[in-house]
C-alpha cells in the first residue's frame, strides 16, 4: 500500500506542473481571448438590438404620424364638408328667397290680371247694358214699322 500511496504521489507531484500550466492557460486565454470576444459579441449583439429598437421605435413614430395624417385629413374633411353644408343650406335659403319673390310676382300679377278681367267684365257688361238699351229701341223701331 506504501508503493501505491508513494506512486500516486509521484503522479500527483508530476501532475501538478500540469495541473498549473491548465490553470495558467486557462485565465491566459479567458483574459486575452473570451474576454475581448465576449466584449466585441457584447457590442455586436447590442449593436444589433439597438439598430432593431431604433428601427421599432422609428415604425412607431411612423405609425403615429400616420396616423395623425390620418386625423388631421378627416378634420379637414369634415371642416370642408361643414363648409359645403353652409354653403348649401346658404343656396338653398336663396333660392327658397327668389321662390317667394317668384310667387309674390306671380300672385301680383294674377291679381292685376283678375282686376283687369274683372275690370273689362264690367266694362263689357256697360257697353251691352248701353248697347241693349240702343238695340231693344231699333228692335222696337223694326218691330212697330
Amino acid at each position: 500500500m506504501d508503493q501505491t500511496l508513494s506512486a500516486l504521489g509521484d503522479i500527483l507531484l508530476k501532475a501538478l506542473p500540469t495541473f498549473f500550466l491548465v490553470i495558467l492557460l486557462y485565465i491566459y486565454l479567458r483574459r486575452l481571448f473570451f474576454t475581448p470576444l465576449g466584449a466585441v459579441l457584447a457590442e455586436r449583439r447590442e449593436a444589433t438590438e439597438g439598430a432593431r429598437t431604433r428601427a421599432e421605435e422609428m415604425f412607431r413614430k411612423a405609425e403615429q404620424k400616420a396616423a395623425d395624417y390620418e386625423a388631421k385629413l378627416q378634420a379637414a374633411r369634415t371642416e370642408i364638408y361643414r363648409e359645403q353644408e353652409i354653403h348649401r343650406q346658404k343656396a338653398l335659403e336663396v333660392q327658397a328667397g327668389r321662390v317667394r319673390e317668384a310667387r309674390a310676382q306671380a300672385e301680383a300679377q294674377l291679381r292685376e290680371a283678375r282686376e283687369r278681367i274683372a275690370a273689362d267684365v264690367a266694362a263689357a257688361r256697360q257697353d251691352l247694358a248701353a248697347q241693349a238699351g240702343q238695340m231693344a229701341d231699333q228692335i222696337v223701331k223694326v218691330v212697330l214699322q
